[in-house]
Formats: C-alpha cells, structure tokens, sequence
C-alpha cells in the first residue's frame, strides 16, 4: 500500500488569491484615506488662519489703531496674543495684509481663508 503524504501550508493560487483581495482592499482604502489626511491639514489650516484673525483683532483692540491702520506683516507682531507661532501642516506660509478694517489672512498653500474653507 502506498503511503499518503500529508500536506500542510498553501497552494500557489491560494497565495494569489489572498494577495488579490489585499490589493483589491489598498486599492479602494487609499484614495479615501490620502482625501481624509488633506482634508485633516486644511482644517488645521482654516483654524490656524481662524487664530490669526483673532490676534489681528486683539492687536487692533489692545493698541487702539484706527480701522485704516496697516495691520503688522510679520506673525511675531503679534506673539503676546498667540501662544505659538501657527504653522500649515501642509508646509505652507501665512501671509497678512491689508488695513484694519480690510485685512487677508492667506496660506501659500490653501490660499485665503474663503477660499480654504470653500474647499470643506
């Protein structure tokens, strides 16, 4: 009588099988979870503009400037009303201009701040 071998472990196209629906999963999954992240940095970044404006006003407010002052270019200006320095998490560089009473706050990267929370 012949002896039977028993066979343990996987066959080849089981092998590919799984390594198929693993790719079929990362295929689907990684759009949403890259979407998800920038989504993530422009809201970091529409609540970091968000907490330059209010240092803009508390500037404004504390230094009693007139509407048509120019407000500070410079973000350490306004380093008594900001505890840290924002920064984009997506790399970019905040830029403020304008008067007081018609100033932009903009990002390099997501551009002003109606325009980055037009992209939400």
């Amino acid at each position: 009588m012949a002896k039977l071998r028993s066979r343990k472990g996987f066959t080849l196209v089981e092998m590919m099988i799984v390594v198929l629906i693993i790719g079929i999963l990362i295929a689907i999954a990684l759009p949403n979870f890259l979407r998800a992240r920038e989504n993530a940095r422009l809201r970091a970044c529409v609540a970091n503009m968000k907490e330059i404006q209010a240092a803009v006003e508390q500037w404004g407010m504390e230094t009693k400037a007139s509407g048509d002052t120019e407000v500070p270019t410079d973000l350490d200006a306004y380093s008594n009303w900001l505890k840290t320095t924002p920064t984009c998490p997506s790399g970019g560089t905040y830029t403020i201009s304008g008067t007081l009473n018609d100033y932009t706050v903009s990002c390099s990267v997501h551009g002003d701040l109606d325009t980055a929370m037009a992209g939400l």
